[in-house]
């Protein structure tokens, strides 16, 4: 009789995985802050939806706060990387704060986009979470204009004043497949429904989607390091699941792996939200190899090289 061969255990990497261009300058820009100004630094909500950065920064003298009126007069507030809307802005300057502004380009982009078409006296339909702070910084740019359609329900039921004057705009963090799905749901009810002048998913999110499509359907369980306030992390569990991984689990931390999760598993995939830096990861892998998945195999579907200049605040420093 042959002995049957243990099945070998194995880690697929997603690549690319972690911290985006945009979290990777928000995050840069809060410590440089820190450095030139010294503590405290005020950040308005998270600078980033990542735990373990947010306690990081917290230890060195950053003191995050949900609004603006919370931060003493003529103190220094960043921006965090979601955006803010105009009222946020005005509101700090008549509080006197120095402020740096955080936001991402690629949702600075969107907001120039609401701008433009609110200009033009577009209904403008944004595709996106009710409640997200990028939202709230996006609908904010234009609120007479904007309205929110998150769910299959609000795609049905909204109203617009000229049907031949409607274009749809996104969350930059949201699931490509979701997204598609509502927009072809507002077609359906607005054939002449305008499609944004560039791609609003942004790049970062778009690629990490794609790496978990490609090893989702060899793994019998995917782990997503990410917060739960994470749009992005939180997709990729989704996207797994929908790509055919059995099981899917989102954790902050590798110790909050269940090893229940583990039981009959051979390959084990491994990816990261974009405002996760990848010491976390690593933890991770670390974690798995004590409990016999030592092979690593890194999926890679693309190759990030975008990087973006600091908020000008802190350029001429």
């Amino acid at each position: 009789m042959t002995a049957v061969s243990e099945p070998v255990k194995r880690v697929l990497l997603a690549k690319p995985r972690g911290y985006c261009a945009g979290v990777d300058r928000a995050v840069v820009a809060v410590e440089k802050a820190l450095e030139l100004y010294g503590p405290p630094v005020y950040v308005r909500k998270e600078i980033v939806h990542n735990r373990h950065v947010v306690e990081s920064l917290r230890e060195r003298g950053v003191i995050f706060v949900e609004e603006t009126s919370e931060v003493p007069e003529g103190e220094l507030v960043v921006f965090s990387a979601h955006g803010v809307s105009p009222a946020v802005r005005a509101e700090a300057e008549e509080r006197k704060l120095r402020t740096i502004d955080a936001t991402c380009p690629l949702v600075t982009k969107v907001h120039k986009e609401v701008n433009r078409f609110a200009r033009e006296d577009y209904d403008i339909l944004l595709i996106g979470h009710e409640g997200h702070e990028e939202v709230e910084g996006t609908a904010g740019e234009a609120p007479t204009h904007v309205q929110l359609v998150d769910t299959a329900e609000d795609a049905a039921k909204v109203e617009v004043r000229d049907p031949s004057k409607v274009v749809w705009l996104s969350q930059t963090t949201l699931s490509v497949d979701e997204t598609m799905e509502r927009v072809d749901q507002l077609k359906g009810r607005f054939p002449n429904l305008a499609d944004p002048p560039s791609d609003d998913i942004c790049y970062a999110t778009s690629n990490r989607q794609t790496a978990v499509k490609a090893m989702a359907p060899e793994c019998d369980l995917v782990l997503v390091v990410g917060s739960k306030n994470s749009s992005n992390s939180q997709r990729l569990v989704e996207v797994a699941k929908q790509a055919g991984a059995r099981d899917a689990h989102l954790i902050d931390f590798a110790r909050e792996v269940d090893e229940k999760w583990l039981e009959g598993v051979t390959t084990v995939g491994v990816t990261s939200g974009a405002s996760v830096p990848d010491v976390l990861v690593m933890d991770l892998l670390a974690w798995l190899s004590e409990r016999g998945w030592g092979e690593v195999q890194e999926v890679t579907t693309a190759n990030e090289k975008i990087a973006f200049a600091l908020p000008r605040e802190l350029r001429s420093v």
